[in-house]
């Protein structure tokens, strides 16, 4: 008889580009679990404690190291090793004090240190959004999560006006509301796919073509020398309205 379930192993060559492994050291790597991310645009926890943070030397280590409580995501502990971490996480090591972002990077997902007052909050930009029965407005969130707002409800922003694309400001772990930036000319955004992955800027330009979908429209940006890119507005991901409510390595 087969075993049932799903494999606890994935081989490394095809694993996610964004993933930072040596692909000929070895043959295997670990599977994620099914979760909030998508596999393409994230990491597993026990490959950030062993590849990244270098904790362990092996898997069985890492699951460890996780299994005892001593890894926080988003401020909730997580003890499953194969619990998928993904683009603006919060990573928290108990033993060291230390916290972490997850970003993107000219090569994959990158772990950025920040202080202690910027991990009690995370970034959420809105994918999509609906109204229920109940007459709430239900925001569905890029990292796999939802927010229901209900009718009557300003958030601070005015009611029915939240758009895709655009960002939420969240506590974390109690999420609660502390701002919401809009997607528009002059904010400071950082890419999150293609060929400009991990690049920051200040957005410039956004074309305004009526035959084409809104995510596919052309965005310019102007990087922190002063030199133009663009990319797709679908590859936008909204800062803060001024100036970046986060750190960013180009920053430091």
């Amino acid at each position: 008889m087969g075993r049932k379930g799903e494999s606890g192993h994935l081989k490394r060559k095809p694993a996610p580009k964004l993933w930072p492994i040596h692909r000929k050291e070895a043959v295997w790597t670990v599977m994620s679990k099914p979760g909030p991310h998508s596999l393409s645009g994230s990491l597993p926890l026990a490959l950030v404690v062993r590849d990244i943070f270098g904790f362990a030397k092996t898997g069985k280590e890492a699951k460890k190291i996780i299994s005892n409580g001593n890894i926080m995501v988003d401020g909730k502990v997580r003890r499953d090793e194969r619990f998928l971490v993904g683009m603006m996480d919060v990573i928290s090591i108990a033993e060291t004090k230390k916290s972490y972002r997850v970003l993107p990077s000219p090569k994959g997902l990158l772990l950025h240190p920040i202080n202690a007052e910027e991990a009690t909050f995370k970034l959420f930009r809105i994918e999509d959004k609906t109204i229920v029965k109940s007459g709430r407005t239900d925001l569905n969130l890029h990292d796999g999560t939802s927010l229901l707002i209900d009718e009557g409800s300003t958030l601070g922003i005015g009611k029915h006006e939240y758009h895709t694309l655009d960002v939420l400001k969240i506590s974390i772990p109690g999420r609660e509301f502390l701002g919401y930036t809009k997607l528009v000319v002059g904010a400071p955004a950082i890419v999150i796919g293609g060929k400009n992955m991990g690049t920051y800027g200040i957005i410039s330009t956004i074309e305004k073509q009526a035959d084409k979908k809104r995510r596919d429209l052309l965005v310019t940006l102007k990087d922190i020398k002063g030199q133009q890119f663009q990319t797709i507005l679908d590859f936008v991901f909204v800062l803060g309205e001024v100036e970046s409510s986060v750190s960013l390595p180009e920053a430091n």
